[in-house]
């Protein structure tokens, strides 16, 4: 018999003071996560993987205990609001994945991502894959039982995908990212073929590591950082995390390469702005809580290369530069073509040009998609990696360093997580085509420094909703459009027809 109405919404507040604990052990864990990357001493990983497996067990716990069962049940007898019944939805996907999976798996998984962090680290540093190796093997053990226990019946990476992806099927990706796929290659082809020579060499030289740093900062600051909320700091590979009260930046730097930790900044300032335009009201929430990985990289994207690329971007931003490298004597444009060349050799993702980098993320994900399947043995992966390159991109890594050991993410045990990277920058292209129709002279108002209007519109479309909207309902509210790769491919055939001259 269905509770009254006073019942139902008891059991929702219950519900939800529930969650707001289980968020607040995530977030927590979220902050060990970040120390351990940035400021943790090397020797710390024995005690840190126990405080990360005791805290996913937590988590778990409190997300598969009975009485939270009971009481989604309850609340979702009632007629709840449209915003309550999101909430539910949320919850119902998360608790029914949860319940599925052992608790003892759950912290098995956590113990073996706290050590194989320090593991990639060295193994990275050291060039030596074997290092890595059992790590990387546990991982692909323990995310196969993972995936079975959630669905037995279904292909384990399409289980995976959902951990980052839940509101997209996986074919319906594939569909959107074999699109664009089909068009790079010969657009990337015909590029190369191109005569036409572009001011690649206007960053070249040697670019003082602190003073990058200050470059770095004033960009953070010019596009509208909040440090009050935030701070910048390094990581050997750059990620933004925390919440709408304190998002965190963090980047690298390259003494050879200083549009390198520039974009890198750029892009994880869009992170952070996505996290920081979550309602605080609702922290702890699902409606405080980013929609995925794909509407995520979608922000971080779009800054990085529909703003910080932009041509109208240079044309404020190259004073600045300037100031901090005075050695450097470019025009606009020099600086809008040396930010846009397409590389011939490039072996780093994060350093990838806008258009390759999509190739770097077909080979993560078919290799992924092999080891998860057993298609792929892990001692096999280096000569595999290089394999993909020298086929997809001409180019065969003379390490591991700048191959297969170049990412985190395996580390984390995070498979199924690449292909949202490529989904986020077709989904940005998307949101910046919309955003452009609605701002008037959006191009002007970034040529002059004022990105208010932006962030406004992006908080306004995308970061206020949180949770409440899945994937593509989010992007058909924002855009009137359903979620497709159309603007992308127009935005790149028009931006690199026009630089190389096509």
């Amino acid at each position: 018999m269905a509770q009254s109405s006073t019942e139902a919404e008891s059991a929702y507040d219950q519900l939800l003071s529930k969650y707001k604990r289980i968020a607040n052990v995530e977030n927590a864990g979220g902050i060990l996560s970040w120390d351990q990357q940035v400021m943790m001493p090397d020797e710390g990983t024995p005690a840190r993987s126990q405080q990360m497996s005791a805290l996913s067990a937590l988590r778990h716990e409190l997300l598969t205990d009975d009485e939270f069962g009971e009481l989604l049940e309850a609340a979702e007898e009632d007629d709840p609001t449209e915003e309550q019944a999101a909430v539910l939805r949320e919850l119902r996907r998360d608790y029914e994945r949860a319940a599925r999976v052992p608790n003892d798996l759950v912290e098995k998984i956590s113990a073996a991502s706290s050590e194989a962090i320090p593991a990639w680290k060295q193994a990275k540093a050291e060039d030596d894959f074997e290092k890595f190796a059992p790590h990387l093997e546990k991982h692909v053990e323990l995310k196969r039982k993972y995936a079975e226990h959630i669905d037995p019946d279904r292909d384990a990476y399409e289980v995976l995908f959902e951990d980052y992806e839940p509101c997209l099927p996986l074919d319906q990706a594939e569909d959107i990212l074999a699109d664009v796929r089909e068009v790079l290659v010969s657009m990337i082809e015909d590029i190369r073929e191109s005569d036409t020579e572009l001011a690649v060499d206007s960053f070249e030289g040697e670019f003082d590591e602190s003073e990058q740093e200050e470059l770095v900062r004033d960009a953070l600051s010019t596009l509208g950082y909040p440090w009050d909320r935030g701070r910048l700091d390094t990581a050997p590979h750059p990620f933004s995390s925390g919440t709408q009260f304190d998002a965190r930046v963090t980047t690298r730097y390259d003494e050879s390469d200083p549009l390198g930790s520039l974009f890198s900044t750029i892009h994880e300032f869009g992170h952070a702005l996505y996290t920081l335009g979550l309602p605080d009201e609702h922290y702890a929430t699902p409606l405080g809580e980013d929609r995925n990985l794909s509407v995520h990289e979608s922000q971080s994207r779009l800054w990085e290369n529909h703003v910080g690329r932009s041509r109208a971007f240079w044309q404020h931003f190259l004073p600045t530069f300037t100031e901090h490298f005075p050695e450097v004597d470019a025009s606009v444009e020099e600086a809008y073509e040396a930010a846009n060349q397409v590389y011939d050799d490039n072996l780093i993702r994060v350093e990838a040009d806008e258009l390759t980098y999509h190739l770097h993320i077909v080979i993560r994900f078919e290799l992924e998609r092999e080891l998860v399947s057993g298609d792929l043995e892990v001692e096999d992966v280096p000569e595999a990696w290089n394999d993909k390159y020298e086929e997809y991109l001409g180019i065969r890594p003379e390490t591991d360093s700048e191959g297969c050991l170049q990412d985190i993410h395996w580390a984390y045990g995070n498979f199924g997580y690449f292909p949202t990277y490529s989904l986020g920058s077709i989904m940005a292209a998307q949101l910046f085509a919309a955003a452009e129709e609605d701002i008037d002279g959006l191009d002007e108002k970034i040529a002059s420094g004022e990105f208010g209007d932006l962030r406004e519109w992006l908080r306004e479309n995308v970061h206020q909703h949180g949770r409440q909207y899945e994937t593509n309902d989010l992007v058909k509210r924002a855009t009137g459009e359903d979620f497709a790769a159309d603007d992308f491919l127009d935005y790149v055939e028009s931006k690199y027809s026009e630089i190389y001259d096509l």
